[in-house]
């Protein structure tokens, strides 16, 4: 079961890590093309990666799936 465990987690990472570079070089490519909505307001040009929902998001996955694979490491 440890190592089912092991492998999902690496799986996961790997997703995650995944989905980040994908994000980040669709995000540029559109910043590339200048296809932008709207201008953004002065607190989030401010602090761009702050106010980022999907980069939290993907950061925030990033540091559970950490916490998850050491503390099933230190468990076993």
């Amino acid at each position: 079961m440890a190592q089912l465990t092991f492998v999902l987690s690496i799986i996961a990472v790997f997703i995650a890590a995944a989905g980040g570079v994908y994000t980040y070089r669709l995000g540029r490519q559109q910043k590339w093309r200048g296809e932008l909505d709207a201008p953004l307001p002065e607190k989030v040009q401010e602090h761009a990666y702050l106010r980022n929902p999907v980069l939290l998001a993907y950061v925030l996955a990033g540091l559970l799936a950490t916490m998850v694979i050491f503390y099933l490491a230190l468990r076993y």
